[in-house]
């Protein structure tokens, strides 16, 4: 191979490096939630779950549910949703009434990246 084609393959290489370097480094993001960002549900949900980008640490990750007063609403431990590491089913405890919730959360992801998120949904009167 000549010294000048060799020379013309370094950015495809550098770009293919730094392609599989971003999967690496990648933190588990917030995919999906139930209830969703913004929705306004008719009934108070019993369980919230997230879904994140990759497999999330139980003992290391948690969710804070806050009312329409600002009050922590009472959740359980979270756990896999359906044995799926990568997200949380929290168990709503506290009653909810009609209004805005905002959730906080915060997971320490397998790869050992900690990231952290919120969102609000409304409950209907």
């Amino acid at each position: 191979m000549s010294f000048i084609r060799k020379v013309s393959m370094l950015p495809l290489a550098a770009i293919l490096g730094l392609a599989s370097a971003g999967t690496a480094l990648a933190h588990a993001h917030l995919k999906s939630a139930t209830p969703a960002d913004n929705a306004v549900v008719a009934a108070a949900p019993a369980t919230l779950e997230l879904h994140f980008s990759e497999g999330v640490d139980l003992k290391f990750s948690g969710v804070a549910l806050n009312g329409p007063d600002q009050k922590a609403v009472a959740t359980g431990t979270p756990t896999h949703a359906g044995n799926d590491e990568a997200s949380l089913a929290v168990p709503v405890i506290g009653k909810l009434a009609p209004g805005k919730y905002s959730v906080q959360w915060h997971v320490l992801s397998k790869d050992g990246h900690k990231t952290k998120g919120s969102y609000s949904f409304s409950v209907k009167p």
